[in-house]
């Protein structure tokens, strides 16, 4: 019976998520919003053909592990090193800015200072998925405007991931120094065991069986999961366990191949994503927090791109390149809902500071990705002149 309920589920969501994109694609608006209107309409908090969105949004996380790895697949480790030592400025001074400002917005409104913090951040990270989903994976990887908004992102991923793991200290007694003693030692054994894995067993196969492209395939998942799933037993989260399986592969001749192969695996499972994201949100908490979240939501909105801008120019990058860089960036994260979650879970917020974060990141989703498919190019532009794979 659950299968069949999960296969109804499925059909529901994917059957819903074509007409409805088609609708959006007609009047110009963004797929991935009609995903989470989707979520909205079909979850529980609407008419419940999708009864189970907690069941949906675990196996969505897979569209994540997959997403990180393709970004893996795309940076040489030597490339990504450099770019990561660039992009440290920018993303510490923008990181204390957005904190600031969700601080601010939060204690205004009669949150506690504790609270405070956990909004301020959830208001520090952009959107890895929004950034990755939306990048022209043909045009712009390889030039400098990917090379930035993905070390920027990567950056914001491993702060939000040891912030992660200060939260869950705080739900185990206080023991951030052993957790966090913990992700030292466990970080870079998982990147010595990847790469030690990807030079003596899996490039040696590809090598002698790379003409047979579902062994490839298969070898591919098995390898990314397996590494996900090494990270995990290692306190580390399945994300960055996939980032570093694709690293591992980077300067492998057929990573590109990989990573075009593993692109539908991809959006089959960021589609449940962002139906999740809508399906899991709770409507009758909006009125509770309609005033702050949308205060806060309109105020990242509306400095994350110029202040994004303004750091790259004091960097040395041109006006155009961190203007875009800066409008591509301009949303709250997943992550942030990754720490509302956790940080109810372990009482460091109420349920009220934790639909903030929820409704704000929503908002900011929506809007961040239609600007980014009205203004610049990417996979599913409304304007043919913008759409780029």
């Amino acid at each position: 019976m659950a299968s069949e309920a999960m296969l109804q589920s499925i059909f529901v969501i994917f059957s819903g998520a074509a007409v409805l994109a088609t609708f959006a694609l007609f009047a110009r608006q963004s797929m991935l919003v009609s995903y989470m209107v989707l979520g909205i309409l079909f979850g529980p908090q609407g008419v419940g053909l999708v009864p189970r969105a907690e069941t949906v949004q675990q196996i969505s996380q897979v569209g994540i592990i997959f997403l990180l790895f393709l970004l893996g697949l795309n940076l040489h480790p030597q490339k990504l090193l450099l770019q990561l030592r660039e992009a440290v400025t920018v993303t510490v001074a923008s990181s204390l800015v957005f904190g600031a400002v969700g601080l601010a917005v939060a204690v205004g409104f009669g949150f506690s200072p504790a609270e405070g913090v956990v909004v301020a951040m959830a208001c520090t990270f952009s959107s890895t998925i929004i950034g990755l989903k939306l990048l022209p994976t043909t045009q712009l990887h390889h030039q400098r405007t990917g090379e930035v908004i993905i070390s920027i992102l990567l950056l914001q991923d491993l702060v939000a991931i040891i912030l992660l793991l200060v939260l869950q200290a705080v739900g185990q007694h206080g023991r951030i120094l052993v957790e966090l003693g913990l992700l030292s030692v466990a970080l870079p054994a998982v990147t010595l065991l990847a790469f030690l894995g990807a030079r003596f067993v899996l490039l040696p196969l590809f090598a002698r069986f790379d003409t047979i492209h579902e062994y490839v395939f298969l070898i591919a998942i098995g390898w990314c999961l397996s590494v996900a799933e090494l990270a995990t037993l290692l306190n580390l989260s399945e994300e960055i366990g996939a980032f570093i399986a694709g690293v591992a592969l980077a300067t492998s001749p057929i990573s590109t191949f990989i990573a075009e192969s593993l692109k539908p695996l991809r959006d089959f499972f960021l589609v449940m994503f962002f139906f999740s994201l809508g399906a899991t949100f709770d409507l009758n908490a909006v009125v509770q927090v309609a005033a702050p979240a949308l205060l806060l939501a309109a105020a990242l909105l509306l400095l994350k791109p110029p202040v994004f801008r303004y750091l790259l120019r004091r960097s040395g990058e041109g006006d155009a390149l961190a203007g875009e860089v800066g409008g591509r960036l301009g949303q709250m994260s997943e992550f942030a809902l990754f720490i509302a979650v956790l940080a109810e879970q372990v009482g460091a917020i109420g349920s009220r500071a934790g639909y903030l974060i929820q409704l704000s990141t929503l908002v900011t989703f929506m809007v961040s990705s239609y600007v980014i498919m009205l203004r610049y190019p990417t996979p599913i532009a409304v304007s043919a002149r913008l759409r780029r794979d």
